[in-house]
């Protein structure tokens, strides 16, 4: 699975906004010294042979396309053309080669003994994919940039129009090394996301992210694609290929924080998969003028060696990457909990107004660990609670619930904490049971499939489920443990107090 894992050090959320007309100074147009691509893009136009088929791993209305390019994800049939091409093109000799591996289908592994601490990779800028890198099509490159196309969305129109090039492309090796179809929820199906991931909040976040690029794709589609046919031909440029171009950008686009936080596609880098052990990630080298990486434990020859992805929770691993870790390993594992005010609230229009007031809404996510709760969380709980009395408070409950204050201070208010506690609670028992539901129900799913090629789909797919679902509840498991801990703490402390209370009544009596 670890080939849907790769390589993103700090979280990528591209804003998929609607892009201004005006060319921003990053963008600016420049020539091209291969004019000779863009006649030959117009005059003999370069097709994607995109075979409509049905497609057995998704049903859809319309037939489905499938990709032409790339290949199995767990295959080695490109890997030796990629690697005689990366060291043809100024890659230096590697301690490491791709092979297939326990975790995940392909990786890289030790060719030689590796110390710990030791640089590896060094691979040059000019083996990069950056929103700068030369178009095989010049026309079709000088045209998003006019029309002010963010980085995101250029490199996915990048993608595709080399991937359709063929082996006129210079990147012709590396894209045929690519999965033909990357793990991502964004080949999820909207029922898919509905019944496997009802429990987790992750469903939204994946909801939004398809809605994301199939809007993105919309735009382009209107607003540049089809003023030039003939750079942008339907068969080639479609909802099916950018879905497979924005899957390979999730799953492999790195920030590189020493180049200015520059998004880079990295080939040879980009086959290391992920570990929760391990802490080191890849960056540029100002020294030796490449990527590389630095390792934090020996490797033996035959091992596979890693890298982390960031400080990721399992959702965010599986939103990203589409796997997710084998429970307990992951130690930044987190899960959203939902929390919302009551419409019953005597003050519900007041709370709500603070809230939006800080740019949060009735309802609202925090994430929640082993180790405890943001006190953004806290605070929101405070709010939830509070009876009018506590009006005037109501705005720095709101504020530090939006972490948007500049004292980061943590608020108490003993006097509604135990009320506060249960809410908290009492929205997470709510969650535990929506997962204790799922995964009960899970055993006895009915799958609906008749293809052994669908039915294995759909197995993994809810195994992937199962997988997120049980990480997530023994967060919340732990949670409801810490809350009931605290809550039979303040109750047994007023209890203890009364008895005082009333020891010291019946003497003066």
């Amino acid at each position: 699975m670890a080939e849907a894992s790769r390589i993103l050090h700090t979280t990528l959320i591209p804003n998929f906004s609607t892009p201004s007309h005006k060319t921003p100074s990053s963008y600016s147009p420049r020539s091209h010294p291969t004019a000779s691509h863009s006649s030959r893009r117009t005059t003999a136009l370069v097709r994607c042979s995109i075979s409509t088929v049905g497609d057995t791993s998704r049903t859809t209305s319309a037939a489905t396309r499938t990709i032409p390019w790339g290949c199995d994800v767990d295959s080695l049939e490109n890997a030796e053309a990629l690697q005689k091409w990366l060291s043809d093109s100024g890659l230096p000799p590697q301690k490491m080669a791709i092979e297939r591996v326990d975790v995940g289908e392909r990786g890289l592994v030790a060719l030689k003994n590796i110390r710990k601490g030791e640089k590896l990779l060094f691979v040059p800028p000019s083996l990069f994919i950056t929103a700068d890198s030369d178009w095989s099509c010049a026309e079709a490159g000088e045209v998003l940039k006019r029309n002010g196309v963010p980085d995101w969305p250029l490199l996915a129109t990048y993608l595709i129009s080399e991937a359709s090039f063929m082996k006129s492309s210079r990147w012709s090796s590396y894209i045929s090394a690519l999965p033909r179809q990357p793990y991502s929820l964004l080949y999820w199906t909207r029922a898919e996301l509905d019944k496997y991931l009802e429990a987790s909040q992750i469903r939204e976040r994946a909801i939004e992210r398809i809605n994301d690029v199939t809007g993105t794709y919309n735009d382009l589609r209107l607003r540049i694609f089809s003023q030039y046919p003939d750079l942008f031909p339907e068969e080639v440029f479609n909802m099916e290929t950018f879905k497979w171009s924005f899957g390979i950008l999730f799953s492999r686009l790195v920030r590189l924080p020493s180049m200015d936080g520059r998004v880079a596609l990295v080939p040879w880098a980009d086959m290391l998969n992920h570990s929760c052990e391990v802490e080191t990630f890849l960056d540029y080298d100002k020294s030796s003028k490449g990527v590389v990486f630095t390792t934090d434990r020996p490797y033996q020859p035959g091992e596979q060696v890693f890298i982390s992805y960031g400080k990721k929770s399992n959702g965010e691993l599986l939103l990203s990457y589409g796997f997710v870790p084998k429970e307990g390993t992951n130690p930044r594992d987190s899960v959203q909990l939902a929390l919302s005010l009551q419409k019953s609230d005597k003050c519900y229009k007041e709370k709500v107004e603070a809230l939006r007031k800080h740019g949060l809404s009735p309802s609202q996510c925090y994430p929640v660990q082993v180790t405890g709760w943001p006190l953004e969380l806290m605070a929101y709980a405070y709010l939830a609670v509070s009876p009018p009395s506590m009006n005037g408070k109501f705005d720095e409950m709101a504020a530090a619930a939006s972490n948007k204050t500049t004292s980061k201070k943590d608020i108490r208010f003993p006097e509604i904490e135990e009320e506060a506690l249960q809410f908290i609670l009492d929205s997470c028992e709510s969650s535990i049971s929506k997962y204790s539901r799922f995964i009960q129900q899970s055993g006895s799913m009915d799958l609906d499939v008749t293809s052994p090629k669908q039915l294995n789909r759909k197995l993994f797919l809810k195994q992937l489920a199962v997988d997120i679902c049980t990480s997530e509840r023994r967060i919340l498991f732990r949670s409801q443990y810490i809350l009931r801990r605290k809550l039979r703490d303040i109750r047994s402390g007023e209890l203890r107090a009364l008895n005082l209370f009333d020891g010291f009544r019946k003497l003066f009596k």
